[in-house]
């Protein structure tokens, strides 16, 4: 499999995540009328294709352990349920979130969601394998979650109408935080060990407990879901647009690539777990600038709403430029 040799390359591997992570959402955009309960199940197909892709690709490229398919059949039942849990983990918090987004408005999901998934993701991985400066990676996590609150505050100040907070979405928002910051400290379990399997492996075995999850809990969502709308059918998903799922299964492959990317760049020795999770998470700024430079989210926004855009790029940029160079000092 391939390993990158460099800090560099490794860096540039989490950046690509940073981007893949901060725009695969925009796949959902283009799919309008689509239920995300129902665009989620070809978001998992994506998943798949991914996992696989990368694994027969650079998975099996390169002189380091071994390649893709070996490295499947090899891992240990221990490993591969480390990496099925991190998927399970991952799987709930990512549906829960988007319930709470759909409940409380981004303004109070989004910071205390990602917020809290970037605190307790950074301190449980810098816990499990301390590298880099703490003071510069926690540091700059400090000015990550201040970007990400002016982040929320701009979309406050941008709506006309302030929605009442719902008890409800706070408290979807806090659970979909603590399991989004645990699921990478599950990872970074599966890949330690004599004889772990390789990033591209764990990957693979990431994705299956995505979608064994997703089986039981999606459909229970869809008969039950958390917004208040209707409940969706299967029905509703035969008859979606070809083009619709298309895009569910462009945007699991765009997550797929950036969480692949990140597990192999959290091999790398000088990175670790804690500096590849923070740098991925820049991804809230990266979906930001979609949205105001793609979809001109804020186009019509008062004054208030682009100056906290402003403060929020400055201390995205600061806060990982700080997380970038902590492994370097």
């Amino acid at each position: 499999m391939y390993q990158p040799e460099s800090y560099a390359i490794a860096l540039a591997f989490m950046i690509i995540t940073m981007l893949c992570w901060g725009s695969w959402a925009n796949t959902l955009k283009l799919t309008p009328g689509y239920r995300f309960q129902l665009f989620y199940w070809d978001y998992v197909i994506g998943l798949f294709v991914g996992a696989v892709a990368w694994g027969l690709t650079l998975g099996s490229a390169g002189t380091v352990g071994l390649p893709f398919l070996a490295d499947v059949a090899h891992a240990s039942a221990h490993n591969i349920l480390w990496a099925m849990v991190g998927g399970i983990d991952f799987n709930i918090a990512n549906l829960l979130l988007v319930a709470a987004i759909d409940i409380a408005g981004l303004a109070v999901a989004f910071p205390i969601g990602i917020g809290l998934a970037l605190i307790v993701g950074a301190v449980s991985s810098y816990l499990l394998a301390p590298k880099g400066n703490p003071l510069m990676l926690f540091g700059g996590v400090a000015l990550v979650v201040a970007a990400i609150v002016c982040d929320a505050a701009a979309y406050r100040a941008r709506e006309s109408q302030k929605q009442a907070t719902s008890l409800r979405g706070i408290v979807l928002s806090l659970v979909a935080g603590l399991l989004m910051g645990t699921f990478y400290p599950f990872v970074s379990r599966s890949m330690t060990g004599e004889g772990a399997p390789g990033p591209y492996a764990i990957s693979f075995f990431f994705v299956l407990g995505v979608a064994l999850c997703a089986i039981p809990f999606n459909y229970l969502l869809m008969r039950k879901p958390l917004d208040g709308k209707p409940p969706a059918s299967m029905a509703g998903y035969a008859q979606a647009k070809p083009s619709w799922h298309l895009w569910g299964i462009v945007g699991g492959i765009i997550w797929c690539t950036g969480a692949t990317l990140n597990f192999v760049a959290s091999r790398t020795g000088v990175v670790g777990p804690a500096v590849s999770y923070s740098i991925g998470q820049g991804a809230t700024m990266v979906t930001a600038a979609w949205g105001v430079f793609a979809w001109k989210e804020f186009a019509t926004a008062p004054s208030k709403a682009k100056l906290l855009l402003f403060w929020m790029f400055v201390l995205f940029l600061l806060g990982l430029t700080l997380v970038a160079l902590a492994p370097l000092y």
